[in-house]
């Protein structure tokens, strides 16, 4: 049986370390697929581009596997922090295809 240490609180959490791995990359996405099973959650990134009316490409470049509950944590820290983002910025809009006229900025 251990002792606990009076002069330490119970409720004291680890310390985080974060590393990044050698394989480490960040990306940009504009397409997140996302599939579902008993098991787990798989979200594949990619880019989507439009080089004609009739044709909408999607390059697919990282695929990630989450648990149900990774999923369900990663949807509370976007949830909040769009809603910061919102608030900060006002609000999004969502487009149901890209423009294919017009600026791109």
């Amino acid at each position: 049986m251990s002792q606990q240490n009076p002069n330490q609180p119970q409720d004291k959490q680890p310390q985080l370390k974060l590393t990044s791995t050698t394989d480490y990359r960040d990306g940009y996405a504009n397409s997140v697929q996302v599939r579902m099973s008993v098991w787990d959650f798989f979200l594949v990134f990619g880019t989507m581009s439009q080089d004609n009316p009739e044709e909408l490409n999607v390059k697919n470049f990282q695929g990630i596997y989450l648990s149900p509950q990774q999923a369900k944590a990663l949807w509370n820290v976007l949830g909040h922090n769009l809603a910061q983002y919102e608030q900060t910025f006002g609000s999004i809009t969502l487009e149901q295809l890209p423009q294919t006229e017009g600026p791109i900025n």
